[in-house]
């Protein structure tokens, strides 16, 4: 008897629907086609244990079990769940017409519970296409598989209750999450904030235009001058995420299994701050099973790169395209797979090995031309695509003891939004702009215009402090948002005196 149910596989943030065939009949040993991996080989031995546990028996006929279609490679443990049901099925041991309806997922324990898996968002949305009555899967992940609509979730803890379920023995109500009222409730809700933070009003400043134009920073400062803590902080005054953007950003997290059993949707941009030992494949992702890298799972969020030049020079090399195109394209011989990857990086470093370079009261200890080989393991190309360069200083004393009340990041996110709105008004009409920082060059020679004063102010700073020709574009991207903030609608000179100290490390002579 041939009996048949629906899976997924999950490639790049989409979901393709298998079909899951089982053929009881004469004959001995258990076939598996359909190139699965070793996890799949490997679940003959789970499913039987978990079969047994409930005192059904593994048929010692020939079992056949086949995932279609036969030519794409099927990976993961998720498929145990309806192998067994299909094998039950086909077997004769229950009775059920509705496996058809469903798409079945999960991987099973040898006593027959169900433990989570990865990628329930974007396979739930693929069923609600094809029109699938419902979803059958654990428990755990039911959460994040009922923010799709018009689609029955039905989580269940054990094989048992899968079972009892598709034979009409059990009642299990589908789990409804209101998927506006969950994103409503936790939006802007972050531990951290600017409130909390004394001094650096310069660096909170240059974080207030970095957020307001979606442009890259690096901060630059001696150990302990809080460029971390203020780098945490910049997720807090980032305009709020829409309800598309969580969706495709809880997609990606949802594929890399980091979404988590309590949450449904992510609700706040994410920040990822990976060590400096990473690899290059572990940043922009990949890997035998592709997987997404750190830049994509900060979709829509902030890339902190803590201690810049202590990365490998081969794993921020990589970071140039993907920053260009907003977008990383694995490729292999099969299949070739996007991943979103529209971040705003965030870097911090020290000057130099001793971090004491500039420092106002500590002396650097490093030796002549050590200071620019430092420096210099960051590349002008991935400098070139950092708009801001901010010089941190350390808090002094009375800084830090001031009564004065701070800033709340709630305050700074009202003028943030309020500048984003300007720029979505400006670019409605351009395909994948969104905000000053994505303006390519032409487009800078039309949007951010200046008048005579400033382009003799420009000219005398390009000479003067030895501005490189990359950085003229940039100032004048950080110039238009700068404007933007003060709700002008023309760029005045005082927007770009600002704008041109926040290029510190194409200053000639910077670093000696």
């Amino acid at each position: 008897m041939v009996s048949k149910t629906f899976g997924s596989a999950v490639y790049g943030v989409d979901a393709k629907t298998i079909t899951v065939e089982v053929d009881v009949a004469q004959g001995q040993k258990f076939f598996l086609t359909g190139l699965p991996d070793n996890a799949i080989k490997e679940s003959q031995h789970r499913i039987e244990s978990a079969i047994k546990s409930l005192h059904y028996f593994f048929p010692r006929t020939k079992v056949v079990v086949n995932l279609a279609p036969a030519d794409i490679r099927k990976e993961g443990s998720s498929y145990d769940l309806p192998i067994a049901l299909c094998i039950l099925l086909a077997s004769g041991q229950i009775e059920t017409e509705v496996l058809e309806k469903y798409v079945i997922m999960g991987e099973l324990s040898l006593d027959g519970q169900l433990r989570p898996i990865k990628g329930v968002l974007p396979i739930s949305i693929q069923s609600r296409k094809e029109n699938f009555k419902g979803f059958i899967l654990p428990k755990a992940n039911a959460r994040e598989a009922a923010i799709v609509n018009n689609l029955e979730i039905i989580g269940v803890d054990t094989l048992e209750e899968a079972i009892a379920f598709v034979e009409g023995k059990k009642e299990i109500a589908p789990l409804v999450v209101d998927t506006r009222e969950v994103f409503q409730s936790k939006l802007n809700s972050y531990d951290a904030d600017f409130k909390d933070v004394q001094g650096q009003e310069n660096i909170k400043r240059a974080l207030e235009i970095a957020a307001a134009g979606g442009h890259n920073a690096i901060m630059i400062g001696p150990p302990g001058a809080g460029k971390t803590m203020l780098a945490k902080r910049l997720p807090s005054i980032l305009p709020p995420l829409t309800l598309n953007e969580a969706l495709e950003t809880t997609k990606i997290h949802s594929v890399a299994g980091k979404v988590g059993t309590d949450a449904a949707l992510l609700t706040n941009r994410p920040f990822r701050s990976p060590h400096h030992t990473i690899s290059d494949v572990a940043l922009v992702g990949g890997g035998g099973n592709p997987q997404p890298g750190e830049i994509s799972l900060s979709h829509n969020g902030v890339l902190f790169l803590d201690e810049l030049p202590e990365f490998k020079r081969t794993v921020l090399e990589v970071m140039r395209q993907p920053m260009e195109e907003r977008r990383v394209t694995i490729s292999r011989a099969k299949v070739s797979i996007d991943y979103p990857a529209n971040f705003m990086l965030v870097a911090s470093m020290n000057p130099c090995p001793c971090g004491y370079y500039n420092h106002p009261e500590k002396e650097c200890v490093c030796g002549p031309g050590i200071v620019q080989r430092y420096l210099s393991k960051v590349s002008g190309p991935l400098l070139d695509r950092i708009d801001l360069h901010v010089e941190v200083v350390p808090v002094s004393f009375d800084q830090m003891t001031t009564l004065r009340k701070n800033e709340s990041s709630s305050e700074i996110r009202e003028r943030v939004v309020k500048a984003r709105e300007l720029q979505s008004e400006r670019f409605k009409n351009q395909k994948d702009i969104y905000c000053n920082a994505m303006m390519p060059s032409n487009m800078v020679k039309e949007i951010c215009v200046i008048n005579d004063a400033g382009r003799l102010l420009l000219k005398t700073a390009m000479e003067r402090l030895g501005l490189s020709a990359r950085a003229y574009d940039r100032i004048l991207k950080v110039s238009r948002t700068i404007a933007d903030l003060a709700t002008s609608p023309e760029i005045k000179i005082e927007h770009l005196a600002e704008a041109i100290q926040y290029r510190s490390l194409d200053r000639e002579g910077w670093a000696g």
